[in-house]
């Protein structure tokens, strides 16, 4: 019987793994969306009942889900060097007579495109994906593995004749898409949107959730052999085998350039071009394309010798500042944007350009009516970098930040140390107001569908709703005399409200807009608590022993549930039917094996995630702390294991177990 369940795995794995290189190399596609999930399904289902024939790199790892408290460092097999750059033609013809000068013969370049995105560096051994490092310092960088294996452009499994063992460099990036959609969502979610893809795809990469990297959609592209032998005597060479290894690399994208005059000419096209790519990009990169010669011209203290970055010059335009503006968010912070005459840059008409903070205005001196530089570069709003003042018209008045809200008029609050004002009003300022009940209506709270951005603002100028307790007494009736609002649309809406009553408790907590309370927090808090009436007693030491609970949130959570209008709005959700205890699944007690024992887990676990192994303990009437001490019974630990492993064993008070040891204690 289980080697049937075993060849069900493997025959499983192998469609998957080929249905995935075909719709994300070959833009093709062999089966359904709906047959693909269909056995990407019974795959996890199996590989959860028959966890012996777990396998690091089958596609259901692709959907993540594993939590990684601290990344650990990597020293770099080979150095991830910094490039040269260059800004100007001069600069790249010096560089080639340098080169010829160095190894006296002719050369030929490989242009590509500098994606603008995060360096990684992906082992892979025995055509399997073994481990992923960010670039760091170039010496050493943070691992990563289980959040790249959620990149659906990095292949898990090798296709063709590959080599043993290599590594292979490339950029994972955010294409621009991609990026608008998560910032859609955050805005309709009250929240501040990223500001460029870079940092964005940088930042995802660092996400402690391997499934929340999921769903950022990144993407990837190779473009870097790097082994002891190559397979190949060139690197054009080397980018169509990687190709045939199942890679996707940048060969669409480049061109093997003969002289520096056709380098020229593929700069010049993509100078132009590039604001159509669905992605950015910051320059070219050229590299010689001779493996030996580039052994030969070998690395200066930071660079190769062999490679140049030509980047392009930021998009700027000069156009005058009509007046500043300032926005209040969900959370009271007061932002500057600078409402500009239009004008056209890189490609789009910019109309407001980020001021961010005081500090930016003060630094600008900026003046009413300035005629300012604009510059785009990457920035999702475009940011001013410099004023014309002779232009400046000796009457202009400094640009002042405001003293009062322009929304509701209270006299903003300044952070100590910081260049952030703060709206304090937050029960009666009307863009925290309605910032607080769409963020309690999305997707990750209570996801009330039918119910977006635009309808909560309409309910709340119509006054039919002040708070999000209201949206429980609404009835159909309300709805329909709105502008836009069909019968059906107002009954999706009112059964949209009902089934937010089934949500489970912790998305409701994450709902209620708790300052510093985000989605893991909340879920922390809630299998510590367990209900509503325990929060609302808990005092700022019991909050502080919750996992991932610091002073900053404990402070807050007892500051929201020490004002009598959020306790009288948390009744009101509870009279409504609003869940507001953890559910009988999560409570229910397997046994009691565990009574009077406390467990923490460290490393990567592979097994069961973070929150499952967790929730085991408490099934089975044990405790979870959060650090080791001497209240540690046992520590359970998983690959990659680090300090807390150490301080375990300094202590000697603590049991260390495996994984499975820790299984067999429920047993």
């Amino acid at each position: 019987m289980s080697a049937e369940i075993l060849d069900k795995i493997k025959k499983l794995r192998a469609e998957l793994h080929e249905y995935n290189h075909e719709y994300y190399m070959l833009d093709s596609s062999s089966i359904s969306d709906y047959d693909f999930d269909l056995k990407l399904s019974e795959l996890i289902r199996l590989e959860g009942l028959y966890p012996e024939y777990r396998d690091e790199n089958s596609p259901s790892q692709r959907v993540g889900g594993g939590i990684t408290r601290h990344f650990p460092v990597e020293t770099h097999e080979f150095r991830m060097y910094s490039l040269d750059n260059s800004y100007n033609y001069e600069d790249l013809e010096n560089w080639e007579k340098r080169i010829i000068k160095s190894i006296e013969e002719p050369v030929e370049f490989v242009a590509e495109l500098k994606y603008d995105g995060a360096s990684i560096s992906i082992l892979y051994e025995k055509g399997k994906l073994k481990k992923a490092v960010t670039r760091g310092d170039g010496i050493r960088g943070d691992e990563i593995t289980q959040n790249v294996r959620t990149i659906a452009d990095i292949p898990l499994r090798l296709k063709g004749n590959y080599p043993d063992y290599f590594f292979m460099r490339g950029e994972i990036y955010l294409s621009r898409d991609r990026f608008e959609k998560i910032n859609r969502q955050r805005e309709e979610e009250g929240l501040e949107p990223f500001m460029n893809p870079r940092n964005t795809a940088s930042g995802s990469l660092k996400m402690q959730d391997s499934s929340e990297v999921r769903k950022r959609g990144l993407s990837a592209v190779l473009y870097q052999f790097m082994a002891k032998e190559f397979p190949a005597s060139t690197h054009w060479e080397l980018l169509k085998k990687a190709r045939s290894f199942g890679f996707k690399v940048s060969e669409n994208h480049a061109k093997l350039c003969r002289t520096l005059e056709e380098v020229k000419r593929f700069i010049k096209y993509w100078e132009k071009e590039r604001f159509a790519l669905p992605f950015d990009i910051d320059g070219i990169v050229l590299k010689v394309n001779a493996i030996d010669q580039q052994l030969r011209l070998g690395y200066t203290a930071k660079s190769p010798r062999w490679a140049m970055a030509y980047k392009f010059k930021a998009e700027k335009a000069e156009t005058q500042l009509k007046k500043v503006s300032f926005q209040v968010g969900r959370t009271g912070a007061v932002t500057p944007v600078a409402n500009l005459m239009p004008v056209l840059l890189a490609g789009t008409r910019v109309k407001r350009a980020s001021l961010h903070n005081e500090d930016v205005i003060k630094k600008l001196d900026l003046h009413e009516g300035d005629f300012v530089y604009v510059e785009k570069g990457g920035e999702i709003i475009p940011k001013i970098v410099g004023v014309n003042t002779e232009k400046r018209m000796r009457s202009a008045t400094p640009v002042n930040f405001i003293k009062r809200c322009p929304k509701c008029g209270e006299i903003l609050v300044k952070i100590e140390d910081q260049a952030i004002y703060f709206c304090p009003n937050e029960r009666y300022c009307p863009p925290q107001v309605v910032g607080k009940m769409i963020h309690y209506v999305s997707r990750k709270a209570l996801n009330i569908e039918n119910l977006g951005a635009e309808t909560i603002e309409q309910l709340y100028k119509e006054g039919l709703i002040k708070t999000i307790a209201d949206l429980y007494d609404l009835k159909k009736e309300n709805l329909l005399p709105l502008e836009r609002m069909a019968e059906k649309s107002a009954q999706n809406i009112i059964e949209g409200i009902e089934r937010s009553k089934q949500i489970p408790f912790e998305r409701v907590l994450y709902g209620l807009g708790i300052k510093h309370v985000g989605e893991t927090v909340a879920k922390k808090i809630v299998h510590h608590f367990s209900t509503m009436e325990a929060i609302k007693k808990a005092s700022l030491e019991e909050f502080i022993q919750v996992g991932d609970v610091g002073e900053k949130i404990a402070k807050s959570m007892v500051d929201f549930f020490g004002m009598e209008e959020n306790i009288l709005l948390v009744d009101r959700l509870k009279k409504a039917g609003v869940s507001l205890e953890k559910s009988a699944g999560g409570l229910e007690k397997v046994s009691d094996v565990l009574k009077g024992k406390t467990f923490l887990f460290t490393g990567v676990l592979t097994l069961f995630s973070r929150d499952q192994a967790e929730e085991m303990v408490e099934n089975h009437g044990g405790k979870n702390l959060s650090a080791v001490s001497k209240n540690l019974d046992y520590l359970v630990v998983g690959n990659k294991a680090g300090s807390k492993l150490q301080k375990a064993r300094e202590l000697g008070t603590v049991k260390i177990l495996n994984e499975k040891e820790f299984l067999s204690l429920l047993d």
